[in-house]
């Protein structure tokens, strides 16, 4: 059995201290203010601490509260999209996908609705993380897509998604009109901490002196494309993630015919062999190998 107060209690608590309110938690669970605060009051006797202060017509969180608060909210909103699963019309279906952070921000989840237009009967769930998934264990997710590397494992089948061009990426504000290789130089450069290729990389294979100034750093290729849009210098990612800056000229190519351009396989798609045929994997792994310009082997 599971050690923990009664789910009454706990409902009672996320709507009031969500609300901030027991009056407003007694209307949205149709239930009486004094109904409220007798439920609060047992599960405060449970913890045996206070929840809330009590101020004149208002109820303030303690620290555990909150704490507990943005747990429970979490919770709770899994089980409510668990439940709405179940109402589906009996055809639709629901789809787990697994994605690589910057590449669920800045790349599939744009194009999502143009998924979701053909493919209407399966609700997409996604998630991310930045470590690729063993999904010989991880049974409630359907499709990997991970960032550098994928899991070798038995059953699985992993597929490239394409070459990615790594170039250097910076407002068109910063470019000026001098020599690329002076400009590049002068910038500041944005490092991404996963990134396939390092700035000392690319200034190697250009034969050019790296500059020692101090650079600015980010774990995420979406945040150092965005703080590279914004202005903060030039960063070296690539261009399949920064597609939308790129059509939207927040961000252009340092670019010289000189210049060394790097191609790297980064984001691959895994899902379990025995399932390459089910309906909503299949129709999400053309749909996704054909937006990312590869071929079938299906």
């Amino acid at each position: 059995m599971r050690r923990m107060p009664n789910f009454v209690l706990l409902r009672a608590f996320e709507a009031a201290a969500r609300l901030e309110s027991f009056a407003l938690a007694a209307q949205e669970l149709h239930l009486t203010p004094s109904a409220i605060s007798h439920q609060v009051k047992e599960l405060e006797e449970y913890f045996g601490r206070p929840l809330f202060l009590r101020r004149n017509r208002r109820i303030e969180p303690t620290p555990e509260a909150v704490r507990l608060l943005e747990s429970l909210s979490r919770v709770f909103d899994v089980v409510e999209a668990a439940c709405s699963e179940v109402t589906l019309a009996p055809n639709a279906q629901v789809l787990a996908v697994h994605c690589a952070p910057s590449f669920a921000v800045k790349w599939l989840g744009p194009k999502l609705p143009e998924f979701n237009k053909a493919y209407p009967h399966i609700t997409i769930r996604l998630s991310t993380g930045a470590e690729p998934l063993d999904l010989t264990r991880v049974q409630e997710v359907d499709i990997e897509i991970s960032y550098g590397s994928a899991l070798d494992r038995a059953g699985i089948e992993t597929i490239p998604l394409g070459q990615e061009a790594i170039v250097p990426l910076c407002s068109p504000g910063l470019l000026g009109d001098g020599a690329p290789a002076a400009r590049m130089r002068e910038l500041t450069l944005i490092d991404t901490q996963l990134s396939r290729v390092t700035w000392a990389d690319w200034f190697a294979a250009n034969g050019l002196d790296m500059p020692t100034t101090p650079r600015p750093s980010f774990d995420r290729a979406a945040l150092g494309i965005s703080a590279a849009a914004d202005g903060m210098g030039v960063v070296l990612e690539s261009m399949r993630l920064a597609e939308r800056e790129i059509v939207r000229g927040d961000l252009v190519e340092v670019h010289s015919e000189a210049f060394v351009r790097f191609q790297r396989e980064t984001h691959f798609l895994s899902c379990r062999k025995n399932e390459v045929r089910v309906e909503k994997v299949a129709g999400f792994r053309e749909w996704l190998l054909a937006r990312a310009g590869v071929v079938s082997l299906l």
